[in-house]
């Protein structure tokens, strides 16, 4: 008896720290409108509902633009749907800040695709994802989720992680972002957005 106690006891604390780890996602759009979002800059009408999901497109001049979130996150899991449209999509998800973001499509920089890759200005790509050629469906949808934890932040496609990176100067806290690169002719929707509180 006094054997399988502790065998218990470690069974249980697996079991508790599993609970522990499961995090409540909450839907932050409504599937109507952009309801808890902001566009930056101001007045811009490249965003809309379409068809129940966020749907952009560049303007004719091709300015570029960036959906926030009204409400601004510690430490989080996010998870989306995206599916590209139209053009060469160069797109991504911002943590924090405009100073770190996971990619969407081609790298303007790079002309390839940089799918779940971290992009940090002045330092590029630090860090490019694995094995998302195989996992990417260009014409279809494809889940995202990134865990920021920190300064670190993990990144899923379509369910395998692709990367972990950490990060030097996040802020503590700030909104998610959906970005609009500008100098581009493209598309591309979301849907599914869902954040949990860590």
């Amino acid at each position: 008896m006094k054997f399988l106690l502790p065998g218990l006891l470690m069974m249980a604390l697996i079991v508790n720290q599993g609970f522990a780890q499961k995090v409540k996602m909450k839907s932050i759009f409504n599937g109507k409108t952009l309801k808890g979002w902001t566009v930056t800059p101001e007045d811009n009408i490249w965003w809309e509902v379409k068809d129940g999901n966020i749907h952009t497109e560049n303007d004719p001049t091709k300015t570029g633009s960036t959906l926030w979130t009204n409400k601004e996150y510690g430490d989080f899991i996010v998870e989306l749907d995206f599916l590209m449209g139209k053009g060469t999509v160069d797109s991504g998800v911002f943590l924090r800040t405009d100073k770190d973001q996971i990619q969407i499509g081609i790298s303007g920089s790079l002309k390839r695709d940089m799918t779940g890759s971290p992009y940090i200005p002045g330092k590029s790509y630090p860090k490019e994802a694995s094995g998302v050629k195989e996992l990417l469906k260009l014409n279809d949808w494809n889940t995202m989720k990134i865990k920021v934890e920190g300064q670190i932040y993990t990144v899923w496609l379509n369910g395998q992680e692709v990367v972990t990176y950490q990060s030097e100067n996040m802020p503590e806290k700030g909104p998610i972002g959906l970005q609009l690169h500008p100098s581009n002719e493209m598309s591309i929707d979301f849907k599914n957005i869902k954040v949990g509180k860590l």
